[in-house]
């Protein structure tokens, strides 16, 4: 079974062609990072018109690379929220007229599930169950997967998501939008320990996130430094700051699956590229005796693939929508079982 998968959430324009939703045939994107890096993030007037422009050459460019044509794929999913409500629309629109010119079934994939399903292309042999640490720009969610088709939501973060923090502290620091990367850059050569951060939420017996008081935390601490003229060490603040953000992340996720019995552990989402979570969180995982995947860094950013990967499960499952379909850029994520 082929799925045409379409993913226009933020600011990527994005095209898949993905059969049985484990193989891919065609990965195509249209990024716009340089374009909003001058603005030290998304604008999303900005990036509603380039999926305008983009999106059709970007479709095109997959069937062409999967060998296919519209009318010999079987269905056409694209990712319904949450996201820019602009950017979701472009490409909720062009589902829609896919999808009725060709007479194929529509169906719509929450971008959180996505990101949970790429791992099941990275690695065909993953079966549920399983745990998921979803930790993106705009998400921190810790998912248990018992089965296709069902999760169960066990925390999320209160406030701002992992990735957030990320970007709102290197743009503080002078560093260029995306953030996360040049975070992890610094910290490879700072000590971890200069600065104690605060762990969000760390006392608290639940799997729920905080990173709004670390954020604050580190931003007090850069602002003191320079109204007292004392220089500070970016790579050690950067080091610090991650520990913090990487070890709370990795002490819930480990007591999760301890209490589900879970022996594999997913990581997804943008920050799963973060090389200080893979490794600590691999390390944690090899100590207790588990199973860490994790997908390539392509597969970790927003793409198609993932969409048309979540897809196929859900159209075996006959969950299928209407040409009603409407973008919902706050579309809530709870979990179904």
């Amino acid at each position: 079974m082929k799925i045409l998968a379409l993913e226009t959430s933020c600011d990527e324009t994005s095209a898949a062609v993905v059969e049985d939703g484990r193989h891919v045939l065609a990965d195509t994107i249209a990024t716009q990072v340089e374009v909003h890096r001058k603005f030290g993030g998304v604008v999303p007037e900005i990036a509603s018109r380039h999926h305008i422009r983009d999106v059709l050459p970007v479709v095109m460019a997959a069937l062409d690379e999967a060998g296919t044509t519209l009318q010999e794929v079987d269905a056409v999913a694209v990712t319904q929220g949450p996201g820019l409500v602009g950017a979701l629309l472009v490409g909720v629109a062009t589902a829609k007229a896919l999808a009725y010119a060709a007479g194929k079934p529509l169906v719509a994939v929450h971008h959180m599930e996505g990101h949970m399903y790429a791992n099941l292309v990275a690695h065909p042999e993953l079966e549920p169950p399983f745990l998921t640490l979803v930790v993106s720009g705009g998400h921190t969610l810790l998912v248990d997967v018992p089965a296709y088709n069902e999760c169960r939501v066990l925390g999320q973060t209160k406030d701002d998501a992992a990735g957030e923090a990320f970007d709102k502290i290197a743009r503080v620091m002078g560093y260029p939008y995306p953030g996360g990367p040049e975070i992890d850059r610094l910290a490879k050569t700072g000590n971890p320990h200069a600065v104690e951060f605060p762990l969000g939420l760390h006392k608290e017996d639940s799997y729920d996130f905080s990173f709004s008081g670390l954020k604050s935390a580190v931003i007090n601490y850069l602002h003191n430094c320079e109204q007292k003229g004392e220089s500070y060490s970016h790579a050690d603040v950067a080091a610090s700051f991650q520990r913090a953000v990487v070890d709370i992340l990795v002490e819930k996720t480990r007591r999760a699956a301890a209490e589900l019995g879970r022996t594999t552990v997913c990581l997804a989402g943008g920050v799963a590229a973060n090389s200080a979570l893979r490794e600590a969180l691999a390390a944690a995982c090899l100590a207790d005796g588990r199973t860490l995947l994790y997908p390539p860094l392509r597969l970790c950013t927003d793409n198609a693939v993932m969409i048309g990967a979540r897809a196929y499960y859900q159209y075996l499952a006959g969950d299928v929508a209407g040409q009603d379909l409407n973008a919902d850029p706050r579309l809530p994520f709870t979990g179904t079982v």
